[in-house]
C-alpha cells in the first residue's frame, strides 16, 4: 500500500512537520509607522533561532520597542535615525541615492518589511520613473517598488554563515530541524512508483510532467500550472 507522499503529509499538518513556535516567539523584522526624523536606540542584539540574520531590539523617545534585523556594524547604543542615509537607518526608497544597499524592503506601503530578511543579503537602489524604483535583487532580476515603501539602509548582519563546512550529518539534521525544513531530501525518481508518481526504475529519461489544474494534491508534483512550457522562440 502506497503512503502518502511528502507535499500531502506536510500540508495536512503533524509534529513532524511543524515549527517551534519558541523559534518565532519574537516577531522580527516589522517596521512600524514612525515620524520622518525620529531618532531610535539601539537596545539589544539577539539571534534568533527562526532567522538566519541577527536581530536588534529598537526603542523610540516615547519608550516603545519594536524589532528589527540587524545591519552589518550595527552595535548596541547607536542611534538609528528615520530618513536618515546611514547604514542601519530606516528611509523611504524614493529618498535614496542609485547604487544605495538595502535590505527588509517593504511590498506595499507600512507592511512592516517582506522582501530580503536572510543574513548577509542585501539589495541595490536603480533608477527611478515616477512613483516607481527599480531595484536589483539578490537574484539579479530587477523588481520595482512604490517610493513610498520603506527599507533599512545597508547589508543585513550573518553573513559567511555559508562558508564554513558542515562536517557531520547530525549538526545538520539539527540545524534543519530548528526550522522545520525537510532533510534528507529523496529524490522523486528514486522512490517506488506506488510512493510517488515520478517513482520506479523504469524511464530515467524523465520529460517534465505538468499537472492538470484539477489535479488532487497526490498528483500536483512536476510543472504546476505553467503559463508555458518549451524552449522560448526569439
Amino acid at each position: 500500500m502506497g503512503k502518502r507522499i511528502i507535499q500531502q503529509a506536510r500540508g495536512k499538518g503533524s509534529l513532524t512537520y511543524r515549527v517551534r513556535r519558541k523559534a518565532f516567539s519574537v516577531h522580527p523584522g516589522y517596521l512600524p509607522d514612525l515620524k520622518q526624523d525620529d531618532e531610535l536606540e539601539v537596545v539589544k542584539l539577539f539571534s534568533s533561532a527562526g532567522h538566519s540574520a541577527p536581530i536588534a531590539k529598537l526603542r523610540t523617545k516615547e519608550g516603545k520597542t519594536f524589532y528589527n534585523f540587524a545591519c552589518v556594524n550595527l552595535y548596541e547604543g547607536k542611534k538609528i535615525k528615520v530618513g536618515g542615509h546611514e547604514d542601519g537607518d530606516i528611509a523611504m526608497i524614493g529618498d535614496l541615492k542609485n547604487g544605495a544597499k538595502v535590505f527588509n524592503i517593504e511590498s506595499k506601503q507600512k507592511d512592516g518589511g517582506k522582501f530580503i530578511r536572510s543574513g548577509g543579503s542585501f539589495a541595490v537602489i536603480g533608477n527611478k520613473k515616477g512613483n516607481k524604483v527599480s531595484i536589483l535583487m539578490p537574484s539579479k532580476k530587477t523588481k520595482e517598488f512604490d517610493t513610498h515603501c520603506r527599507a533599512t539602509i545597508g547589508v543585513a548582519a550573518g553573513d559567511g554563515r555559508l562558508s564554513k563546512p558542515i562536517l557531520k550529518a547530525g549538526k545538520q539534521y539539527y540545524i534543519k530541524k530548528m526550522k522545520s525544513k525537510l532533510w534528507p531530501r529523496t529524490s522523486a525518481v528514486k522512490m517506488n512508483a506506488i510512493d510517488h508518481p515520478f517513482g520506479s526504475g523504469r524511464g530515467k529519461r524523465i520529460k517534465s510532467k505538468i499537472a492538470k489544474r484539477n489535479a488532487s494534491p497526490g498528483k500536483k508534483v512536476g510543472l504546476l500550472r505553467p503559463r508555458r512550457t518549451g524552449r522560448k522562440k526569439r
